[in-house]
């Protein structure tokens, strides 16, 4: 059995009850000055936010920390070292910019 904080929180919890994110104010960190990273963010948002776990919040929230620029070569996948293999959160993000 997965571990409580390995739950999905859905939508309902999202902007009440302790420990789970406020999605208006996380929706606040994801304007930035670039409009393409703006409408990929949104969309992100609007596809994967009732699915997922605490723990992909907290690393999309330390992704939102990024400068503009850096965040979009992650998400383009055009960073100079790739290094691992992308996270489920960075893959999603990948999904969620339309060509």
């Amino acid at each position: 059995m997965p571990a409580a904080h390995d739950n999905p929180i859905d939508r309902a919890r999202l902007c009440s009850g302790a420990g789970a994110p406020d999605l208006n104010r996380i929706r606040w960190h994801c304007r930035r000055g670039m409009l393409e990273l703006d409408m990929v963010l949104a969309r992100f948002l609007d596809d994967n936010a009732s699915r997922m776990t605490r723990a992909q919040w907290q690393e999309f929230e330390q992704m939102l920390s990024q400068a503009d620029q850096e965040l979009w070569q992650d998400i383009r996948d055009q960073t100079p070292d790739p290094g691992p293999a992308p996270s489920v959160v960075l893959q999603w993000l990948r999904a969620s910019v339309v060509s």
